[in-house]
C-alpha cells in the first residue's frame, strides 16, 4: 500500500496591501495558477495567505512566492506570464529572478522598463552590450525583435549611437508585389509592420514619428541597404531566415565605424523560393569562432507568448523529429 505524505500548513502575512495585492493578482488569479505547478491547496483573507501540501510542494511554492515578492517591491506587475518565468527559471536553473532582473533595460522617454524572462534573454541582453554583432536564432516570441529594439533605444538615448536602423527581407508569401495596389511604399509597409509595433511599444505614437521623420530611427526592406555604409549606427536585421546567402554578406558588410548590429530570425520559419540556401543557415558556419560576433539560440523554452505557444511550438519540433526519423528508416 502506497504511503501518503502528510500534509503541512504554511501561512504567510503580508504588511504591506499593495503588495499582497499584486501578489495574489486581481480575483487571486495568480495563486490559482500556482496550482497549474504546484499540488497545494490555497486560502486568502485580508493580506494572509494560506498554503496546504507536502513538504516539497509547499517549499518550491514559498521559494516562487518570494522571488515575485521580491520583484513586487522593485515596482513590477507580477503577471501569469511571470510565474511561468519564475517556475521555469528557479526550479531548472536553481537561479534566483534577481539574476534576471539585473539586466533590466530603461527606456528613458518613455520611462518604461523591459526585462528578460528567461536565461536565454539575459544572455542575449549581455551579448548586446558586449559585442558589436550579435545573432539570434529561434522559434517566435523569444523576444529576439523585442529586446535588440529595446537595446537600440537604449544605445541610442545613452547616446552611443546618433541613429537606428531596422530592415527585413520583403519576401513575397503567395502574392508578386508588382501586382499589389499602392505605391513601393504601401507595398512593402506590411512586411514592417512588426518593427513599427515593437517600436511603439516601447515609444508613444508621436515621438516614434518624430524620430523617424527626422530620419533618427529608418525603418525599410533590406533591398535598400546594398550600396551604403552605415556609420554610428545601431542596425537590427529582422527575419534573417528569409536573406540569401549573397544578401547576408551584403548586409555584414554595411558595418560602418561605432556601429552595432543585431541579426534575427527562425530557420525552421524559411520562405525563400527555388530551396536556395539562408543566409542566416549559412553564416553560422562562416562566422563561428570569430572575436566579436556572438550567436544566442532560444528554444521553446523562452516563448513569451501565451502559454499555448510554446505548446505548438514544441508538438512542431516532435512533429519535424518524427519526419526526420521516418526519412532515415526509409533510407
Amino acid at each position: 500500500m502506497e504511503e501518503k505524505n502528510e500534509e503541512e500548513l504554511l501561512k504567510l502575512s503580508f504588511e504591506d496591501t499593495n503588495v499582497a495585492r499584486n501578489l495574489f493578482g486581481p480575483r487571486d488569479e495568480n495563486i490559482k495558477y500556482l496550482k497549474k505547478y504546484f499540488n497545494i491547496k490555497t486560502s486568502i483573507r485580508g493580506n494572509l495567505l494560506t498554503i496546504v501540501g507536502d513538504k516539497k510542494e509547499i517549499e518550491n511554492t514559498n521559494k516562487i512566492i518570494n522571488e515575485l515578492q521580491g520583484i513586487i517591491k522593485k515596482g513590477f506587475i507580477v503577471k501569469p506570464t511571470d510565474i511561468d518565468q519564475a517556475v521555469r527559471y528557479i526550479t531548472h536553473a536553481h537561479n534566483t529572478m534577481d539574476d534576471l532582473y539585473k539586466d533590466q533595460i530603461y527606456i528613458f522617454p518613455s520611462k518604461k522598463v523591459i526585462t528578460p524572462k528567461t536565461r536565454n534573454q539575459k544572455a542575449y541582453v549581455e551579448a548586446i552590450k558586449k559585442h558589436d554583432l550579435v545573432i539570434g536564432i529561434g522559434p517566435a516570441g523569444t523576444g529576439k525583435t523585442y529586446l535588440a529594439m529595446a537595446m537600440a533605444l537604449y544605445a541610442y538615448y545613452k547616446k552611443e549611437v546618433s541613429r537606428i536602423i531596422l530592415t527585413r527581407p520583403a519576401i513575397e508569401a503567395g502574392e508578386k508585389l508588382g501586382y499589389l495596389p499602392g505605391t513601393m511604399y504601401e507595398k512593402i509597409n506590411p512586411y514592417l509592420r512588426p518593427l513599427y509595433d515593437a517600436l511603439y511599444d516601447m515609444v508613444d505614437m508621436e515621438r516614434a514619428s518624430r524620430l523617424i521623420e527626422k530620419g533618427i530611427i529608418e525603418i525599410a526592406p533590406l533591398a535598400f541597404m546594398r550600396g551604403r555604409t552605415l556609420n554610428d549606427a545601431f542596425i537590427i536585421l529582422d527575419e534573417a531566415q528569409n536573406t540569401a546567402s549573397e544578401q547576408m554578406k551584403m548586409f555584414l558588410t554595411r558595418l560602418g565605424f561605432s556601429s552595432r548590429a543585431v541579426i534575427t530570425g527562425d530557420v525552421t520559419q524559411i520562405d525563400l523560393p527555388d530551396k536556395r540556401t539562408s543566409g542566416l543557415v549559412e553564416v553560422q558556419t562562416i562566422l563561428k569562432g570569430i572575436k566579436g560576433i556572438e550567436f544566442v539560440f532560444f528554444t521553446g523554452k523562452d516563448v513569451v507568448r501565451h502559454p499555448l505557444v510554446q505548446k505548438i511550438i514544441k508538438a512542431y519540433e516532435v512533429k519535424g523529429q518524427n519526419g526526420e526519423d521516418r526519412k532515415h528508416a526509409e533510407q
